[in-house]
């Protein structure tokens, strides 16, 4: 799978619950996050340098589309919607 022009595929890595009071805070309830953390699978042709397969990212959670291949859950964005690279 490869992503065109300026998408990028990634893979949402999941975040370990957060523990409040004793209470275990799903994602649902967490909503006060707005960015998710992500592993990039593909970059587009027209990616600008810096951003690379492998990396460690982060992206507004409102923006993309998830798409299904093979089993496996990815979600397409535009290079635009990376906010943050580890």
């Amino acid at each position: 799978m490869q992503a065109i022009n300026y998408y990028i595929i990634v893979e949402k890595i999941k975040v370990e619950p957060k523990k409040v009071g004793g209470l275990i805070l799903t994602d649902k309830v967490d909503d006060e996050n707005r960015y998710i953390k992500a592993k990039i699978i593909s970059i587009g042709n027209l990616i600008p340098e810096g951003l690379k397969e492998n990396d460690i990212i982060y992206f507004d959670r409102h923006s993309g589309h998830g798409i299904t291949i093979k089993e496996n859950r990815y979600h397409v964005i535009q290079v635009g919607d990376v906010v943050l690279v580890e």
